[in-house]
């Protein structure tokens, strides 16, 4: 399994800051992908969701960005679509190719350094870098300065990352998911329903807190929007705008499975669906798959994080 790059037609790169501890994940369809969007959470910063609207003029999207440094980070998408227009790759106005690149990022400024968020030239840098094959995890990309577990402030949080994961159904279909996950919540295995990664009771401990029940005690503090899982649910299936739209709905499951609590009003949770394919499946099975996709996604993306900026990670 490579990833979100077992679909067809799509390819993904990282550009990471190791020192800043921010970064950026482009992931490349330019021969363009039907594309539909659900946003939850109450803390989002977006630009370009409206082109997956079943009613805007543009049928394909050629990139989506996934970045940290807060609204600052929305610079990264200018770099990709400076370097699909150099390639030929977007829109025809008739005057100019005009590339169709949606963007979303989070919040990752109280880690590493505050004044260091992704620009153009690193979004430019890692569409540069997109390759077909496996899709590096954990620290790494837009998950660089990723963290979970903040119901308690960043000295009882532990460290997040990035991670992928695909579904193979009959006939050849695949459902695939990649997130970047920086939930102010935990993130729970749905098997067993523990607490995988979260809020710490103790600096230096690993006995969780439960932040849902923090929450609900108003033991939490008043934190602004400071977080936000961001996912990508790709198909090598066949699916107009409304149906990716569905998709994308069907892939937050997957984010109320393996994050408690989760699309909360400090949390910017969005999903984006991505068709690339010709080949004939259900809806609906889809949906199923990339929620199943989604959650392991969210397992691994923690699971494979190491410590970076003094947070702890599961990865050592």
């Amino acid at each position: 399994m490579k990833g979100l790059t077992d679909i067809a037609g799509i390819r993904v790169g990282h550009a990471s800051d190791y020192e800043a501890l921010t970064g950026c994940t482009v992931i490349l369809c330019e021969k363009g992908a039907v594309a539909g969007v659900d946003i939850r959470g109450g803390a989002t910063g977006t630009e370009e969701m409206d082109v997956m609207s079943p009613f805007h003029l543009t049928p394909h999207v050629h990139a989506v960005v996934l970045a940290g440094g807060s609204a600052f980070g929305l610079e990264a998408a200018s770099g990709v679509r400076r370097f699909l227009e150099e390639k030929g790759v977007g829109f025809q106005t008739g005057a100019a190719v005009v590339p169709i690149v949606p963007c979303a990022i989070l919040y990752d400024l109280a880690i590493g350094k505050a004044n260091v968020r992704p620009t153009r030239e690193m979004g430019e840098a890692a569409a540069a870098a997109a390759h077909d094959g496996p899709v590096a995890e954990g620290c790494a990309g837009a998950g660089t300065g990723a963290t979970v577990g903040k119901a308690l402030g960043l000295a009882h949080a532990m460290k997040s990352g990035i991670g992928t994961f695909t579904v193979e159904l009959a006939g050849g279909v695949k459902v695939s998911a990649l997130v970047a996950v920086n939930a102010w919540g935990d993130v729970v295995d749905p098997r067993t329903g523990r607490i995988v990664a979260g809020t710490r009771k103790a600096a230096g401990s690993r006995e969780f807190a439960n932040s849902a029940e923090l929450m609900k005690s108003r033991t939490a503090p008043a934190i602004p929007g400071r977080n936000t899982t961001l996912a990508v649910v790709a198909t090598n299936a066949r699916l107009d705008k409304v149906q990716a739209a569905r998709l994308a709905q069907m892939g937050q499951q997957g984010l109320v499975r393996a994050i408690s609590p989760v699309h909360t009003s400090v949390d910017g949770d969005l999903c984006i669906a991505l068709a690339t394919g010709a080949l004939d499946a259900r809806p609906d099975a889809l949906g199923i798959a990339a929620a199943e996709a989604a959650a392991e996604a969210i397992l691994r993306a923690v699971r494979l994080a190491k410590t970076l900026g003094g947070v702890p990670g599961l990865a050592g």
